[in-house]
């Protein structure tokens, strides 16, 4: 917990530097991924790549959040407001996986073997867990139920990533095409959840 002013203002400063860097990392990944996806014709690397777009908007509404406020009443109405919004961005993903991954099942087409996507798995896949880590650590300090949903939402593009790559390995070296949107429909259950806590008020634990 933060206990002086100063203290805060410098997590404050913290937390803005990594939503910052989230924006501008998500809005690459996500073009790049929509890009290599439409080329490949995987329908896996273009749902990764809108995932990012979609934390990309969450580090949008956590960067207004984390401005400073002048008193404790405007700024438990931004952490409400903002929990709400990245609970409703959690929702969304969750949806669009559905969709996803149930178009992918349902058109039996195996996307081309895509080197440059399983590289953008692979980086996303060692840069989110010390960015997720970082975000619960100002969070917790904080006390902001908005940033540690938002690390949430981190750490759930760190599995996209791992089941990215599992997906677009386990295409090129087997021929399973159905790995990648049997492994993304299991995690709806856990995206659902925490986005109606985050959507309630909650904190997600």
């Amino acid at each position: 917990m933060v206990t002086t002013t100063a203290d805060r203002v410098l997590l404050l400063r913290r937390g803005r530097k990594l939503e910052v860097f989230t924006i501008v990392w998500n809005s690459a990944e996500g073009l790049l991924s929509v890009v290599l996806g439409l080329f490949a014709g995987s329908v896996a690397l273009i749902g990764f790549g809108i995932d990012s777009f979609i934390e990309t908007g969450s580090g949008v509404v956590l960067l207004w959040r984390l401005q400073t406020r002048r008193d404790a009443e405007s700024a438990e109405r931004a952490e409400a407001t903002a929990l709400r919004l990245v609970g409703a961005s959690l929702l969304a993903l969750g949806a669009y996986i559905v969709y996803d991954a149930g178009l992918s099942l349902i058109r039996r087409s195996p996307p081309e073997v895509s080197i440059p996507g399983i590289a953008v798995a692979v980086v996303s896949l060692v840069v989110m867990p010390v960015l997720a880590r970082e975000k619960r650590r100002v969070a917790s300090q904080l006390d902001s139920r908005a940033l540690f949903a938002d690390s949430l939402q981190t750490s759930i593009c760190t599995y996209l990533s791992a089941i990215l790559l599992a997906g677009l390995a386990l295409n090129a070296g087997l021929g399973w095409w159905w790995a990648d949107p049997v492994a993304a429909l299991a995690m709806v259950p856990f995206i659902v959840r925490e986005g109606r806590e985050a959507w309630r008020g909650e904190r997600c634990d």
